[in-house]
């Protein structure tokens, strides 16, 4: 089995790393590209020093089985047809094919099988969001069927990737010693902040981060199901946190809602309100599952449940879910 990491100077990159040795895939040979810029850094892996080779629109993928793919939207696409076209899976973590009709976006813990039609050979990653909703989400559907979603995200610097999440820590020290912030990679400051607005606003009012959420929802979910959310970009480092209301088409027992969470693949439940036990980023960053806590009836709604979630961007709402799909893969000789 041979594998590549497109991308590894990244953050996601670099989980992509740590996750293939933890996780124990059965990669026989590892080979990493990257820009120009990180072409010739050497990184250790299984005991051995890899070099980063620059991508470069050649024959370098012949012989790959699965290529790891998380260097933005814009590289995605232009160099999808070398990375595949010797017969490599792409499993891409950015924008890119992510809505495109005859590209399957998976989350396995939802909709592995959806990996089996591939017709250009490429598996879309959906947003970090969505997939922290979509797996929360799921033990939900098959109780009754989700009619709609309110959501707000409280997302962490790590889902605007390295830069962001070293900016943080710059403008925290800088505030508290009283300095000038720099500000670059937000439109405004985040440390001591909340910020709500990631990505471009589009003509609803809604920015494009948001409408993903709407949109890959439905497509994972082969549902009619409506989101609207509220994403919030907020001073935490890893793991992205979620407050989620949803209306069943029949009411529930919230019990059996919490059977059917702790009894999911991917989901832990923690949640005990009298002793103040519920997710939050800062015990959860480096964790695999999607967590869930304060799970209730809403009270306003016959059919209303609402509950909050957290789970590490890098891992399950990134690099983790790209590594289960070609495990997903490989374990159902798909390749």
């Amino acid at each position: 089995m041979k594998i590549a990491i497109v991308g590894t100077s990244g953050a996601v990159g670099q989980e992509f790393l740590k996750l293939l040795d933890e996780r124990n895939f059965p990669a026989d040979e590892l080979v990493l590209f990257g820009s120009s810029r990180s072409a010739g850094t050497e990184y250790s892996f299984r005991g051995k020093s890899l070099r980063v080779k620059e991508l470069k629109h050649n024959d370098d993928f012949s012989g790959i089985d699965i290529a790891l793919t998380s260097a933005g939207a814009g590289t995605s696409r232009e160099f999808a047809a070398d990375i595949t076209k010797f017969g490599a899976v792409m499993i891409d973590n950015s924008s890119a094919f992510r809505m495109d009709d005859d590209i399957p976006l998976v989350v396995p813990e939802v909709n592995a099988e959806d990996c089996k039609k591939r017709p250009r050979n490429i598996i879309a990653n959906p947003n970090c969001t969505t997939i922290q909703m979509v797996v929360a989400l799921n033990p939900i559907e098959k109780l009754s069927h989700i009619s709609r979603v309110h959501i707000a995200t409280y997302q962490s610097a790590s889902g605007a990737g390295a830069a962001a999440m070293n900016e943080l820590k710059v403008q925290t020290a800088q505030a508290l010693n009283g300095e000038t912030v720099t500000v670059e990679k937000f439109k405004y400051q985040l440390a001591f902040n909340l910020i709500p607005q990631i990505d471009v606003f589009l003509d609803n009012d809604y920015t494009k981060e948001e409408m993903k959420m709407h949109n890959e929802t439905r497509k994972i979910m082969h549902s009619d199901i409506s989101v609207s959310a509220t994403a919030i970009r907020v001073p935490v480092m890893r793991a992205h946190s979620e407050a989620i209301w949803c209306e069943t088409l029949a009411p529930l027992d919230v019990e059996d809602v919490r059977r059917a969470f702790e009894s999911a693949a991917g989901i832990t439940l923690l949640d005990n309100p009298a002793e103040s036990r519920y997710p939050m980023p800062y015990l959860l960053a480096g964790c695999d599952d999607v967590y869930v806590g304060r799970l209730r009836k809403d009270f306003t709604r016959e059919n209303g449940l609402t509950f909050w979630t957290v789970s590490d961007q890098i891992r399950k709402g990134a690099a983790l879910n790209a590594i289960q799909i070609a495990e997903y893969l490989i374990k159902n000789r798909l390749l």
